[in-house]
């Protein structure tokens, strides 16, 4: 790189005074924002909020992240995020869409893959914490839309009874564990992390049915049922479609078995470590899909079947509850 004159490095100091005075400004406009908006207390307690901003719950340690990708990250036609509510099947998904598009880098999938040194996050790390990244739970109104968008959707029930098991690991012991009523009341409302439930899914049903060619919507219960296909729709949408020669020589199968939940959750990398306030080992619980009935009272599952009836009428989007 050539040297450059002392007019050329004053103009650039000049320029990056002017960006850090902007940025200045831009985080004293988003504290006083964020403090003006609508609180609820979130489901960790003690210091966790929730902030109403654009119609969802945003936990108040990532919504200046939120802001920031929103204000700056400009999506290019060729990339691809991932998408997902909370306890969807995030790591899955991440593991899986990594592991596939990587596949001719590391043929070999139980030898020196990255999956087996590396959590799916460290490898397919979250868009609201780092702008330059892909995969996060952020609702598609603060997504370019050039971009693609796989989208991982996965039936209220399960996602709910997942997120509940899923906080009260990382609550604190003094506060005790969040009770399935009061966490549940809350799901109800719409109060949980990117919700309402029901809002964050249409949005991207809504998309992929206008623009299946940018959205590809996955359901968790299908890709239990039949990974083998889902696997297939999802590389083709990724732009990188599984020849019939890997398909004979069983490719598909490999890597469903590198990614399946069973083995994530043995390696060493995954059981130690945290992300956020969460150890890694929490990432991988049951997986199933029904574990609700052994949760849900049928009060509950009458009031959660009467909200799902309101908001998804006439949406064509319905959920398997059991395979």
């Amino acid at each position: 790189m050539p040297w450059k004159t002392l007019k050329e490095m004053k103009t650039i100091h000049s320029s990056q005074r002017e960006t850090n005075h902007e940025l200045d400004n831009n985080c004293h406009d988003d504290d006083l924002l964020v403090a003006s908006l609508p609180k609820e207390k979130g489901w960790l307690g003690f210091e966790d909020l929730y902030h109403l901003y654009q119609g969802f719950w945003c936990w108040n340690l990532v919504i200046r992240g939120v802001m920031s990708v929103q204000q700056h990250f400009k999506a290019q036609d060729t990339d691809l995020i991932l998408v997902t509510m909370a306890k969807s099947g995030t790591t899955w998904l991440k593991a899986l869409a990594f592991a596939i598009a990587n596949r001719h880098r590391y043929p070999d999938t139980f030898f020196q893959h990255p999956l087996l040194a590396s959590n799916p996050h460290g490898l397919v790390p979250f868009l609201k914490l780092n702008s330059n990244k892909e995969g996060c739970h952020i609702r598609h109104l603060s997504i370019n839309s050039s971009c693609r968008v796989v989208y991982r959707c996965r039936n209220p029930y399960d996602t709910f009874i997942s997120a509940w098991h899923y906080v009260n690991k990382a609550r604190a012991e003094s506060l005790g564990p969040l009770s399935c009523d009061d966490a549940f009341d809350m799901f109800c409302r719409g109060v949980m992390v990117f919700g309402p439930f029901w809002d964050h899914v249409l949005g991207y049903w809504k998309e992929s049915l206008e623009r299946p060619h940018k959205v590809l919507f996955l359901m968790y219960e299908d890709i239990k049922q039949d990974i083998a296909l889902q696997m297939k729709r999802l590389a083709k949408f990724m732009g990188v479609p599984f020849s019939l020669e890997e398909e004979r020589k069983g490719v598909i199968e490999e890597i469903s078995k590198l990614c399946n939940i069973s083995n994530l959750r043995e390696l060493k990398v995954n059981k130690s470590g945290s992300l956020l306030q969460f150890e890694k080992k929490t990432l991988f619980r049951r997986g199933e899909v029904g574990d609700w009935v052994n949760h849900l009272t049928h009060e509950m599952v009458q009031r959660l079947n009467k909200i799902m009836e309101e908001k998804l009428d006439n949406s064509g989007l319905t959920f398997k509850t059991s395979l």
